[in-house]
């Protein structure tokens, strides 16, 4: 697949790019450039190759799913200047 001056245009159109006419060349050998590493890419055999989250194999780190007490609701609105039946109070901020 190559692409065209056209092709430029619209693609910076698209966009949103102001192209000067002198620029659409080296933007063509570009996107063309582009272009050919990808279809480069395809050619790679990729069977039996899974999927990677990471160039290091690591274990995502996961917390125990373990039921604690979380009766704390006295301890976490301690500091709090006014609450009302472990709730946090604020002021209103829209009329």
């Amino acid at each position: 697949m190559s692409v065209d001056a056209v092709t430029v245009r619209r693609i910076a159109h698209l966009a949103r790019i102001a192209v000067d006419d002198a620029e659409v060349p080296h933007l063509q050998d570009e996107l063309n450039a582009i272009l050919a590493f990808v279809e480069q890419l395809q050619e790679v055999n990729v069977d039996g190759v899974e999927p990677m989250t990471s160039v290091t194999p690591m274990e995502m780190k996961k917390r125990a799913d373990v039921v604690n007490e979380g009766e704390i609701a006295d301890k976490i609105v301690a500091n709090a200047p006014v609450t009302d039946d472990h709730f946090f109070l604020v002021p209103k901020v829209v009329e």
